[in-house]
């Protein structure tokens, strides 16, 4: 999504470039072990996948009948240091859901275990955690920077074990998509109405952050009904913003992951030369 060597071959080629020449698997870690970073691109010389498993280089993706298990082999950017581990996802539930996220139907997303538990045991750095996991996919026909003026993406852990999602787009011809959904361990469905959109602090990099929550002006009304806050930023670049958001939503007081995007700026001619030190290439 963010490859500036895509980019460029895009520029290039148009529709012909091979997305195979332009794959990586991004690991983002944070805690007490320490924050780190990988996302190094591999040609597609580096690249072997079949029906069961995906290798990117050194790590490797494959389906082991009930669960996904992701081997990682990789070195953190910008500080080249080692990142070397595993990771089990166990779907409680496979879903088939499917929505476009701009009005061409160009871009697509959809969940493929929104309910799910995962194990994670990490040699570099030392760490190992379990708990709840939340797996989906994105697709598009065209760079992410065509249609998209900005989009906030949240999604939070509810009570019942159920995963509340919420896409909120604006598009470049000013238009609007707004989807919500509460993904129940099933693998039911069900729309839900968001609340109005409330703004939330702006990051270093001035990247312009909202939440859909729920609130209340009934002084006399207690919680969970109160204004969305940051707990936590977790990554802040010039066009793409990771967050920990208290919010309430459905009634619930949550933790959602939170999530903005402005993909035009991925178009300022100074990304291309940030980005590599992020990202680098290995042929």
């Amino acid at each position: 999504m963010f490859s500036p060597y895509y980019a460029a071959a895009f520029k290039r080629q148009g529709h012909q470039v091979n997305p195979e020449n332009h794959c990586a698997l991004n690991v983002a870690l944070y805690g007490a072990a320490g924050k780190r970073w990988t996302m190094t691109e591999r040609g597609a010389r580096h690249i072997h996948r079949d029906r069961s498993q995906f290798n990117i280089g050194p790590s490797r993706l494959q389906w082991r009948g009930d669960h996904l298990l992701i081997d990682i082999d990789e070195v953190a950017m910008p500080l080249p240091r080692r990142v070397r581990g595993s990771i089990r996802v166990y779907p409680q539930a496979l879903c088939t859901y499917n929505a476009a996220l701009d009005d061409q139907g160009r871009h697509r997303w959809g969940p493929i275990a929104p309910c799910a538990r995962i194990e994670v045991t990490m040699d570099q750095p030392a760490a190992s955690w379990k708990g709840r996991a939340y797996l989906d996919s994105n697709e598009g026909d065209e760079p992410v920077s065509g249609p998209f003026k900005v989009w906030d993406w949240s999604r939070a852990a509810m009570a019942d074990g159920s995963t509340s999602v919420i896409y909120d787009v604006q598009l470049q011809n000013g238009n609007n998509i707004l989807l919500a959904e509460r993904f129940k361990p099933n693998g039911e469905v069900e729309a839900f109405q968001p609340a109005p959109r409330q703004p939330l602090p702006s990051t270093l990099w001035q990247v312009g952050r909202s939440m859909r929550t729920e609130t209340s002006s009934n002084e006399k009304e207690a919680l969970p009904f109160e204004n969305a806050t940051v707990k936590e930023t977790l990554e802040d670049t010039p066009f793409y913003a990771r967050s920990l958001v208290n919010a309430t939503l459905l009634g619930e007081r949550v933790t959602a992951v939170h999530e903005t995007l402005q993909p035009q700026r991925l178009k300022a001619w100074p990304m291309g030369l940030m980005l590599p030190f992020r990202m680098p290439r290995r042929g």
